[in-house]
């Protein structure tokens, strides 16, 4: 419980921080007002952080002046009144939120009366950690100053359970006025220690101390027996592949599919990633996994992909990848004899979570692209690394996170953060996805924007590889389909105008 409170103190820590760092830049550089040359700034530092919605300026009375990208100010306080005593930073909480968590609002005196503000998005602190034993009882709170909720998920109730049924823990930042709570009941704990035999105690001072031992090492042994437990799923071939469909848009015909892990139990039971992929990276069973899923996918869909060059198939690597080169011996080793070309593979790398290394990342993605293979930056606008991934990395495809795409028909602010996207990747010459798309009216917004490839449950969730393998057969049957219809209607109005002709001839 206190790893979770961390990781959340952490990640607030480091949006606190880099989005201070940002408003003291600008300050330092002069840019400091509403003018067209100070917002067209603004907008290059939304798109290079993905973190940050919106930059503007607040006046005294903690009123925006004016903010990009443009909204309605109506006149709304969303800062504190400037004290000639206060702080140069202030953080405060807006009403947007996104899974349990708020928009924050963070500002920098000017010291004239005026302040630089920045809106960070509520996904960067939007987060589900610990164990799914743990997670499924939680609650997961995180507060600022006077008692000022951020980030609230999890359903369990505190006040409904009596006091010494109740574990919680708090963990607060070395840095700014944060605490992270996370409360559970007791009964959560029976999870970890359940195997745990009760031992007779004997009067032998010696024998008492190595009864003490035995059940310090037996309290521990549930983890040991949870990763045995992960090692033989691996080593059953429980974690199987599903595909999702990747679609043109415009055409409706198939690209191809990206390849998401699931943990198939022997009851027959389907596990989520979210619930088991944190705990398979940070044990390394990753590498083992994904190495699985390249074989498993070859496998099942890779007669489909010969016959179909153009399709694309993306796998997702994290981080850890690429700290050295075995990935790239992995996929060579997998795909060079098989039916999927390396011109047919996709890697995708996250942008949640930073790479270490940039540089070795970097030429890890070269050597991958000397084969053919294309890297997709994933949830570009939502994590770490900005601008500086695109940069640096030289991606040749940008995938835009489902938060944006979720409200790209309603609110002028995702519409403009999007279409700042589709301009960075056509001016750098890359490839763009939408992904989590859910309804006709955002494909329509998207085919405005100038996007042209998405994957969404508007079009087909992550399937097995018998219903990927006919949906691709019947996608293409009804392309075919509207080509031989649109073929026909342009013959019959052909043949309309040239009896048209031959009548005013006549």
């Amino acid at each position: 419980m206190e790893a979770m409170g961390q990781v959340s103190i952490h990640r607030a820590e480091e949006a606190i921080s880099t989005t201070v760092s940002l408003l003291q830049r600008l300050d330092r550089d002069g840019v400091q007002t509403c003018s067209a040359e100070d917002r067209v700034i603004y907008e290059k530092l939304i798109v290079e952080h993905g973190m940050i919605d919106a930059i503007g300026l607040a006046d005294a009375a903690g009123q925006r002046m004016c903010i990009f990208p443009d909204r309605e100010l109506a006149g709304k306080i969303i800062l504190p009144p400037v004290r000639t005593d206060g702080p140069l930073v202030g953080i405060g909480m807006l009403d947007r939120d996104y899974l349990g968590a708020r928009a924050a609002v963070i500002s920098w005196d000017l010291k004239d009366q005026t302040r630089l503000f920045a809106e960070v998005t509520p996904a960067v602190i939007a987060m589900d950690p610990g164990p799914e034993y743990l997670r499924s009882y939680r609650r997961a709170e995180l507060r600022l100053g006077d008692n000022l909720l951020w980030y609230n998920v999890g359903g369990y109730n505190s006040e409904e359970s009596s006091p010494e049924s109740v574990l919680s823990v708090d963990v607060t930042s070395e840095l700014y006025p944060l605490v992270a709570r996370i409360t559970a009941p007791a009964s959560a704990a029976l999870y970890v220690v359940k195997d745990l035999k009760v031992v007779a105690a004997a009067a032998c001072a010696g024998i008492a101390v190595l009864f003490v031992a035995i059940g310090i090492w037996l309290s521990w042994r549930p983890e040991s027996e949870a990763n045995d437990e992960f090692i033989a799923a691996i080593s059953n071939g429980e974690f199987i592949p599903f595909y999702q469909p990747v679609m043109d848009i415009e055409s409706l015909r198939l690209r191809g599919c990206e390849v998401l892990m699931r943990w198939r139990r022997p009851n027959g039971t389907i596990v989520s990633p979210g619930q088991f992929m944190a705990y398979a990276e940070n044990n390394g069973h990753i590498f083992d996994m994904t190495r699985h899923m390249m074989r498993v996918s070859c496998e099942e869909v890779g007669k489909l992909y010969g016959e179909n060059p153009d399709f694309k198939l993306s796998i997702n690597l994290f981080a850890g990848h690429f700290q050295d080169r075995e990935v790239v011996a992995d996929i060579k080793s997998i795909f060079e004899n098989s039916n999927i070309s390396f011109q047919q593979i996709v890697v995708e790398v996250t942008e949640r979570h930073p790479l270490e290394d940039m540089e070795q990342a970097r030429k890890i993605m070269a050597e991958l692209q000397a084969l053919g293979v294309r890297i997709a930056l994933d949830d570009v606008g939502t994590g770490h690394g900005g601008m500086a991934y695109l940069q640096k990395l030289g991606v040749d495809i940008i995938k835009i996170d489902k938060m944006f795409i979720d409200t790209i028909s309603s609110d002028d602010n995702s519409t403009t953060i999007v279409d700042s996207m589709v301009e960075l990747a056509d001016n750098l010459g890359m490839g763009i996805i939408a992904e989590g798309v859910e309804q006709e009216e955002q494909i329509e917004r998207l085919l405005e924007l100038g996007v042209t490839a998405a994957q969404g449950y508007y079009f087909a969730k992550p399937m097995p590889a018998n219903e990927f393998i006919e949906f691709a057969a019947r996608t293409e049957e009804e392309a075919r389909e509207r080509g031989r219809l649109a073929a026909e209607a342009a013959a019959a109005e052909q043949a309309a105008n040239e009896a048209a002709l031959a009548d005013a001839a006549a």
